[in-house]
């Protein structure tokens, strides 16, 4: 498996863990006093976004991407939905060159 290839897959991961993270982890801790969900999934989420970020400037590297692609990529991992964004609009047909 090359490097976009696990790009993608982190991309997807993460951006599940944030979905998880916003609509149920947060939930639980603020509506019903329940934080532990909000340390377990936001570790956990913690941990994906860090290793996307390192992956976006492997590939980055290897298929010379300029600034833009590089910020487009970090936006896309901090707001909701964004990796699946990015992954459908970028990642995937750069995966099918």
């Amino acid at each position: 498996m090359d490097n976009l290839s696990l790009l993608r897959k982190i991309g997807i991961w993460e951006g599940i863990s944030a979905l998880i993270l916003f609509f149920f982890a947060m939930p639980m801790k603020y509506m019903f006093d329940s934080p532990i969900w909000v340390t377990v999934i936001g570790n956990l989420h913690g941990f994906l976004f860090v290793i996307y970020m390192v992956f976006v400037v492997i590939v980055g590297n290897k298929y010379k991407w300029s600034i833009a692609i590089y910020v487009m990529c970090f936006l896309g991992a901090i707001f909701p939905f964004g990796p699946f964004i990015i992954d459908a609009k970028f990642l995937k047909p750069l995966a099918n060159k």
